[in-house]
């Protein structure tokens, strides 16, 4: 299975889930607040996390490239230095 058919179904998944959420709402027979409310929280914590784990990244980035700024100046300085010396 390729992953545009398997993305494909996720979407079809996710639109029919939604729209039978949409219609239990209409009929109003039962409430979901709470499930719903429990969901979003769920959702929030999930953000955070991932908020975490993407500033770390980006630190982690910034250091590389940090470290890679401070090899290529050191790379230049000596090309620098041995074409006067010679």
């Amino acid at each position: 299975m390729n992953d545009y058919l398997k993305n494909g179904l996720f979407l079809a998944a996710g639109v029919a889930i939604g729209a039978l959420g949409a219609v239990a709402l209409g009929k109003g027979k039962f409430s979901i607040r709470p499930a719903m409310a429990d969901l979003l929280s769920h959702g929030m914590d999930l953000k955070e996390k991932t908020a975490t784990v993407l500033e770390r990244a980006k630190e982690n980035l910034d250091d590389l490239m940090a470290e890679a700024k401070h090899a290529k100046e050191s790379r230049e300085g000596k090309s620098v230095a041995e074409g006067e010396t010679a």
